[in-house]
Order: structure tokens, then sequence, then C-alpha cells
């Protein structure tokens, strides 16, 4: 079983968006009794990338992601389901990778009870909605620094043997070159996954 490692330092999220997308698998989100495996995530860079949040530049709801590297970026979806993402790069880049799916490591009845589920699969985890649910997320925890003791952590793991890549998903609205953008990566070979249509 994998155990939490260390905390991870700042400067790992202060990066290119896309280095950090690909070096969060493998690591930890820790909260409470519940640790949870990083499978697969997205990358979105700044103002240039027509899927991101501040692709129309800064607003109250994005304000976050244009802060420096290291601190959780939750918003809601339609109204029902938070997301969460890790805001990268320096002060005024405004990029952020979202957590599109997990594997439980530790606090399964918790997770199980949070999600309203009975079975440990991969539908539990499998989606930014619901990694958020199983970790109890809201609005409470945007700008928590993950570099830090706190309600939310992000702890060293196990790197992935292998790293699959493939389009965003839900981003209709971005123009065609976007969307076409190799910017999800996901472990390769796990079942933790929110969708297998990766190579």
């Amino acid at each position: 079983m994998l155990r939490p490692g260390k905390l991870i330092p700042q400067s790992f999220y202060r990066r290119d968006v896309d280095l950090v997308a690909r070096g969060l698998l493998g690591h930890l989100l820790v909260r409470d009794d519940v640790v949870l495996r990083i499978t697969e995530t997205e990358a979105y860079g700044g103002p240039e990338d027509s899927a991101s949040h501040v692709r129309h530049g800064r607003t109250e709801r994005n304000a976050i992601m244009w802060e420096k590297g290291g601190h959780a970026y939750l918003y809601l979806c339609y109204g029902l389901h938070w997301m969460l993402n890790v805001v990268t790069g320096e002060e005024g880049q405004g990029a952020a990778v979202l957590i599109r799916a997990c594997e439980p490591v530790t606090g399964v009845d918790t997770l199980l009870a949070r999600r309203m589920m009975s079975a440990v699969k991969p539908a539990l985890l499998a989606g930014p909605g619901r990694v958020a649910q199983g970790l109890s997320l809201d609005k409470v925890l945007n700008g928590e620094a993950l570099f830090r003791k706190g309600d939310l952590e992000l702890r060293e793991g196990d790197p992935p043997g292998a790293i699959l890549s493939g389009p965003r998903v839900g981003i209709a609205f971005a123009t065609p070159k976007d969307q076409q953008a190799l910017r999800r990566y996901a472990v390769s070979g796990t079942p933790w996954i929110s969708s297998p249509k990766l190579s």
C-alpha cells in the first residue's frame, strides 16, 4: 500500500503546467483519513489557451489561478460539482492542472459514504466531480496552500512507470487546435481513469 511521503515543495508547482500535470501522476492527495493517488490530470494554460478559465482575463472566480503555483483552485461546475485544480507557474501566468481521476489508498469507508456507493470500483473516483466529492471539497478550500500542512495536502507518492496522453474532455467551446491538443495525462495500465481513450 502506498503511504504519503513528504509534502511536495512549492518549487515543484512553479513550473510549466504540462510538466506539473505529468509530474502529479502518482502523487498523493491527503484530507482527513482519505489518501488518494492521482491517476489522471489535464493541463490548462494561461490566456493563450482557449480552453482555460483565464482566456478572458482575471475574474473573481479565477483569481487564484493568477497566484504562484501550489494552491488549490476550486470551482463549481454547472452548479453541481466542485472541481479541484492545482495552480502552476509563477504569479500572473494563470495556469492550473485539473485533477480528473484518482485511486483510493486509505479511507475507503469514508469515500464510500461520501460518494454514497457500496463497492470500490473505478467509478468511485473517475471524474473530477467525484474526486472532489470523495475528498469533501468546496469553496472553503479555494486558495489552500497544498505545500503546507493543512486541510488538503499534496504529498510524495510513487511515480508511474509510463504515462498516456490524449485530448482534454468537455472543451467544445475551445479552438480546434486546443481541443485536439494532447494535454490530458494518465497513469498507464490503471483502471482508475475517467476515460480509456488515451494512448
